[in-house]
Formats: C-alpha cells, sequence, structure tokens
C-alpha cells in the first residue's frame, strides 16, 4: 500500500513538473518578463528563469526512471528534490501574499496561472504535505521486510 501511494504521488509531481517544465520553456519570454517583474527575483530573474524549467523536467524524470527501471535512489532523490522545490514555491507565494502586492504576474505557466495568489499557496501546500508524506513512506517501504538483508 506504501509504494502505491508513493506511486501515486510520484505520477502527481511528474505530471505537474513536466507540465510546468514545458510551458515554460515554450513561453521563455512571458516566464523571463513574469520574473523580472517580481521584487524578490528582479536582480536574479535571468539565473531563475534558466535554472527552473530544466530543473522542473529533471525531478519529473528522476521520479519517472523508477517506473521502469528498479532504481529506488532516483525516487528518493526526485521526491525530495521536488518537495523541497514545492516548498521554495510555497514560501515564495506566501512572502508575496504577506508583504507584496498581489496584483504580480504569475510565473507557473498553462491552466495553473489562472490560479490567484490564495489558491497557489493552497495548491502548493497541498503539494508539499504530499510530497512529504511520499518522502516518509518511501523510507519505510525501504525499510519494510523484502528489502532486509537476511544473514545465512
Amino acid at each position: 500500500m506504501k509504494r502505491i501511494i508513493v506511486d501515486i504521488i510520484s505520477c502527481l509531481f511528474i505530471i505537474l513538473f513536466l507540465y510546468t517544465g514545458i510551458f515554460k520553456l515554450l513561453d521563455l519570454t512571458h516566464f523571463k518578463w513574469a520574473l523580472s517583474k517580481s521584487p524578490l527575483l528582479k536582480d536574479s530573474y535571468l539565473v531563475v528563469a534558466n535554472i527552473i524549467p530544466p530543473l522542473e523536467i529533471g525531478i519529473a524524470f528522476l521520479l519517472l526512471v523508477p517506473f521502469f527501471k528498479e532504481k529506488p535512489a532516483y525516487r528518493k532523490w526526485g521526491l525530495r528534490a521536488g518537495t523541497t522545490l514545492m516548498a521554495m514555491f510555497t514560501i515564495y507565494v506566501w512572502y508575496m501574499i504577506t508583504f507584496k502586492s498581489v496584483g504580480l504576474p504569475c510565473t507557473c505557466g498553462g491552466i495553473i496561472s489562472l490560479m490567484n495568489w490564495h489558491e497557489h499557496l493552497y495548491f502548493n501546500t497541498a503539494f508539499t504535505i504530499l510530497g512529504i508524506l511520499a518522502i516518509i513512506l518511501h523510507k519505510r517501504s525501504q525499510l519494510g521486510p523484502m528489502n532486509k538483508v537476511s544473514v545465512a
């Protein structure tokens, strides 16, 4: 059961990161423009714009590989990286809601960009919590009886 839950959460992260990463790359000009309007990122928006989409796609592939080949370390690192990235996005959105103007453009891309800042906060928080749950369950499933080394 733990593995099924981890697989479902991994699939959700794969869909999210592939969708947003590819969409940002396809509309890179708009993504850079939206980042340049952020009070927190205006000085480093070009670096962020060139790192985030490939990072999202890379995380998706880390999570995708274990579905085709037994690579639990890929899943572990994919879950950790994805959850960390979602936590960073969540903190960023919380900061923007709390301290800055909410009228700033969204940098998410696609359908997700139709959410307002509060909806983003709830969405990102939910994914961060799911990621933490998946990390815990993945670790516990690695310690299960099937993975114990037997002493002969």
